[in-house]
């Protein structure tokens, strides 16, 4: 019972399942958040090493069920040591077609969805994390945060306020030990992005990066782990690009 507890939100599939294999495989005890797929945490579970885990399942828009979910796993697990904020929705809205309805309801799902409830999971979690002498802090964004998604604006705004979210905590938090990480990837083989990939635009996708494909979760799941586990303290406030130089800045 020794090993680090971490949460980790959106675990039932993607990256954020490989990020609890990733942690499991290093020793931690998982609280693995869904929001309706019991099924697939399940399976997530089943497929982390050792028997220490356990599933919880919130619609982390409904903000009273934040301080239950993070008030559960402190009591389950005794402590809680990093929280993996990865859970996320991805709406297209071309404002050409849109009215103003359309607007208002991707807008209010997605900012809630990406930022609001984000947000709320580091207050709460950055409280217990003070308690026990510290921890670590992992907001999963996007490059679209920085290049602009014309398509999808609610999105990109809501990863542009995620990235100064985790900058403005890792400045807050610091001098109590809570550490404050990003990870920005670009496009990532997942189910998200499966049919975007086998559409007529993928090649073009891959073709973004010189590596010639998209991010494996896998390797999102490496960097997070990275962070989480290994990265020195002073790093934190780090906002880590990982899109295989699809995107570049300086």
């Amino acid at each position: 019972m020794n090993g680090p507890v971490a949460l980790i939100t959106g675990a039932s599939r993607g990256i954020g399942r490989a990020i609890a294999f990733e942690f499991a495989s290093r020793g931690a005890r998982l609280a693995i958040h869904y929001k309706s797929r019991n099924d697939a945490a399940e399976a997530t579970s089943r497929g982390c090493l050792g028997d220490e885990h356990r599933i919880y399942g919130a619609d982390l828009t409904d903000t009273g069920s934040l301080p239950k979910l993070v008030e559960q796993v402190t009591s389950d697990f005794g402590r809680l040591d990093v929280l993996v904020n990865n859970a996320g929705i991805y709406e297209t809205l071309p404002v050409k077609d849109a009215s103003f309805d359309d607007w208002l309801a991707s807008w209010t799902r997605t900012i809630e969805t990406n930022l609001s409830a984000p947000a709320h999971l580091c207050f709460l979690a950055a409280q217990q994390m003070m308690q026990t002498g510290g921890g670590r802090i992992i907001n999963i964004t996007s490059r679209g945060a920085f290049r602009g998604e014309p398509d999808a604006m609610a999105y990109g705004a809501s990863k542009a306020g995620l990235n100064s979210l985790g900058q403005s905590m890792a400045k807050a938090l610091g001098g109590q030990g809570v550490f404050v990480f990003t990870v920005a990837p670009g496009f990532v083989d997942t189910e998200m992005a499966a049919e975007a990939l086998a559409g007529p635009e993928g090649d073009g996708i891959r073709a973004q990066s010189p590596l010639g494909r998209v991010c494996r979760p896998d390797e999102v799941a490496a960097a997070v782990a990275h962070l989480a586990f290994e990265a020195p303290a002073f790093a934190t406030g780090t906002i880590v690009d990982l899109n295989g130089a699809s995107y570049l800045r300086s």
